[in-house]
């Protein structure tokens, strides 16, 4: 058991509701504070919630260091099955390195709908850093948000071996793209100062799913969970949800 003392804010959550549950990822350095505001609204419209936390994530750089991609694949999949105890539908929706986790995990299981927010494929500032071993900590520029107001909680540095991490799991995931069946729904903010918006149209064409869909965050950066564009996030996915339930009720 890890008994690592939770930053404040920073702690994972869990909102009973109806029989439609809804899996949401933080992503790189990101806690499930980042994405508070969406698990929220999704709790008010009746939705069961599962925020994760994924392991090294808002505690210490120490944990964090220690932590391998696996570690975090495994963290979403233990988030789904605990949805699918009660829950008859299961959506998942993740936000930069947490979307390439919801598109890995629905390349193995039957999720009902996966949602993506500037889904990371490729951190280009990162890459500088693929086959160095130093320095140990590498630090960390303020969060990529338009709103001035907007609060994220981050380590102000990550470990370079969760540098190393990151790019392992977008390779994975890129590589595991065509295994997406599920309907999807992609966010992207055209500005976008951490992952090129150009990562969303590759997965919109490499995933085998037959309905996709995207959505541009025009007035929004990379953190668009914290952004201007948020209540149209909320807004699509769950007009996405609904439709999806819809249809299934139809068949």
């Amino acid at each position: 058991m890890n008994n690592t003392t939770v930053i404040p804010g920073a702690e994972s959550y869990y909102l009973e509701g109806n029989s439609t549950g809804i899996l949401i990822c933080h992503g790189f350095n990101g806690t499930p504070q980042s994405v508070e505001y969406l698990g929220r609204k999704f709790a008010e419209h009746g939705f069961t919630v599962n925020s994760i936390r994924l392991k090294g994530h808002g505690t210490t750089l120490e944990e964090m260091e220690s932590c391998n991609y696996h570690d975090w694949i495994k963290d979403v999949e233990d988030g789904f099955l605990l949805l699918k105890q009660t829950c008859s539908k299961v959506f998942v929706i993740g936000q930069s390195m947490g979307g390439a986790l919801a598109l890995d995990l629905a390349g193995k299981v039957d999720c009902d709908g996966v949602m993506t927010i500037n889904a990371a494929l490729n951190v280009p500032d990162y890459e500088h850093y693929r086959h160095l071993t130093a320095p140990r900590f590498i630090p960390e520029g303020k969060p990529d948000i338009k709103d001035p107001d907007a609060v994220e909680i981050t380590y102000t540095q990550v470990p370079i071996n969760a540098i190393h991490q990151l790019l392992s799991l977008m390779e994975s995931t890129r590589g595991s793209l065509q295994k997406v069946k599920s309907p999807i729904l992609l966010f992207h903010s055209p500005e976008d100062h951490v992952v090129p918006h150009e990562c969303s149209y590759e997965i919109f064409h490499l995933v085998s799913s037959k309905v996709k869909s995207m959505v541009p965050l025009n007035n929004s950066y990379h953190v668009a969970s914290l952004d201007y564009d948020r209540d149209i996030i909320i807004e699509a996915a769950i007009a996405f949800i609904n439709s999806k339930n819809k249809d299934s009720l139809a068949s």
